[in-house]
């Protein structure tokens, strides 16, 4: 037996945003993948400004406004494994990284975290829900040693 398939995750930025390293945000989505024993997995993060997130939140979720990450599930229907692709606004890791005092790339490893947690199947709709996905946040902070960043 070989050692299962590594996952492939590709990290696309718009120009002109803010940088940000893109090393440490495909750990952070690989960490939460190989702590959830998803092998194989395939992952895109495209890193945005705040009008494109919009667009795609009013779009697909139907929500107005900036959001900081969306996840994007793209298994066709009994397909299994996790195939996704998440969408990072860099522009409100920027501000709200400059409001909680830390740098931009930890900001969006949340963001990447928290929406690779969403692939995975966790969910944040209510207060058990969320409790949970707090809790694997903070376990995948701690990996990454991003404690600084526990919003719980």
């Amino acid at each position: 037996m070989g050692d299962p398939p590594r996952s492939t995750i590709e990290i696309t930025t718009m120009p002109g945003l803010a940088p940000v390293d893109a090393d440490v945000l495909r750990r952070c989505v690989a960490t939460t993948l190989d702590a959830h024993h998803a092998d194989g997995a395939r992952i895109s993060v495209a890193l945005v400004d705040d009008p494109r997130i919009a667009q795609l939140n009013h779009r697909f979720l139907e929500h107005e406004g900036a959001t900081d990450v969306i996840s994007f599930d793209l298994r066709d229907g009994g397909e299994s494994g996790v195939d996704g692709e998440l969408v990072i606004s860099l522009e409100t890791a920027a501000r709200e990284a400059a409001a909680r005092g830390h740098d931009v790339t930890a900001e969006a490893a949340l963001y990447a975290i928290h929406g690779t947690l969403h692939l995975l199947g966790f969910d944040d709709v209510d207060d058990a829900t969320s409790a949970v996905m707090r809790e694997r946040e903070r376990a995948m902070l701690t990996a990454m040693g991003l404690t600084c960043l526990d919003r719980s």
